[in-house]
């Protein structure tokens, strides 16, 4: 499938709701807000918590604990699980089901080593990478889908297809908001923005799962580190891992890992490797477990 460019570039509003995010100490925010949500000071989480269901409109029937008063914190609102009947996964083993719900921000081939993210805008595949030539080269001239989590939406992440974990790393940066209006309007966003890249060998071929931070996203957790951001810093840092650990190893559908306040997950794999459904456009809603592309 070749990119699908939405025709509607950045606006001036979007502009104007982007710069400020320049000025702001978006560590620090962040930092603090990694505190906050992890208190469990009764009277403080229990109104925090109920004013976000209502300002988000946040559908509590499917989680898998539905009174908000039995999470200990905000974030374990947040981070909560759904009913094991909540996301069905796409049964078929050549279909790669949807890592998350959220919205398709863009999808299709990367080009000229080139990721595409708005209109006017698009960064390169070893740029997001940190430089990581080795990695890099397992997906050029292949494809790509950028998927936007509100903060309504369930925060955890899912692995789209069998896979057996090989590498990940943090690479630190910005923590720029990944609102659409930001996205159209800061170039390169989320090749300048913090986050966690894991890398796995599939039966669809080589797949990176990058997790993107953005401000207010206090943490970005996975299920065989725990806890990978913060600390914060500007080190890079780099894990390789056995692939003969069954451990490591995931069904289609397992969880690997989850946003401590919301973001965005970027999918890439080889050339040739899978086909993207032709009724998923940019913009449309998704669902974690929905078919999202088939194996090639």
């Amino acid at each position: 499938m070749e990119n699908n460019t939405q025709e509607q570039g950045a606006k001036l509003i979007d502009y104007l709701k982007a710069w400020p995010t320049y000025l702001l100490p978006m560590h620090a925010l962040s930092r603090v807000m990694h505190v906050v949500t992890r208190s469990e000071i009764r009277w403080w989480k229990t109104a925090f918590t109920r004013w976000f269901v209502n300002r988000f409109k946040v559908d509590m029937s499917q989680a898998q604990e539905p009174d908000l008063g039995s999470y200990p914190s905000f974030n374990a609102f947040f981070t909560r699980a759904l009913r094991d009947d909540a996301r069905p996964i796409a049964g078929d083993e050549a279909v790669l089901a949807c890592p998350v719900d959220g919205a398709v921000s863009q999808l299709g081939s990367i080009e000229n080593g080139r990721i595409f993210q708005a209109k006017g805008h698009d960064y390169s595949l070893l740029e997001l990478l940190a430089g990581d030539t080795e990695h890099a080269k397992l997906f050029e001239d292949g494809q790509f889908a950028t998927l936007y989590l509100s903060p309504s939406d369930y925060h955890r992440i899912h692995i789209p297809i069998d896979g057996q974990l090989s590498a990940m790393s943090h690479i630190p940066g910005r923590l720029f908001s990944v609102s659409p209006a930001t996205v159209r309007a800061v170039p390169r966003l989320f090749a300048r923005n913090e986050r966690v890249v894991a890398y796995f060998d599939t039966t669809a071929g080589p797949m990176a799962v990058v997790m993107v931070g953005a401000i207010f996203v206090a943490s970005i957790d996975t299920v065989w580190a725990g806890e990978v951001t913060p600390p914060a810093g500007k080190t890079i840092r780099h894990w390789s891992y056995d692939t003969e650990d069954a451990s490591l190893r995931f069904a289609k559908g397992s969880e690997i890992g989850r946003f401590n306040m919301g973001s965005t997950v970027i999918l890439l794999f080889g050339h040739d490797a899978i086909h993207w459904r032709d009724d998923i456009q940019p913009g449309d809603r998704v669902r974690m477990g929905q078919a999202l592309a088939t194996r090639d």
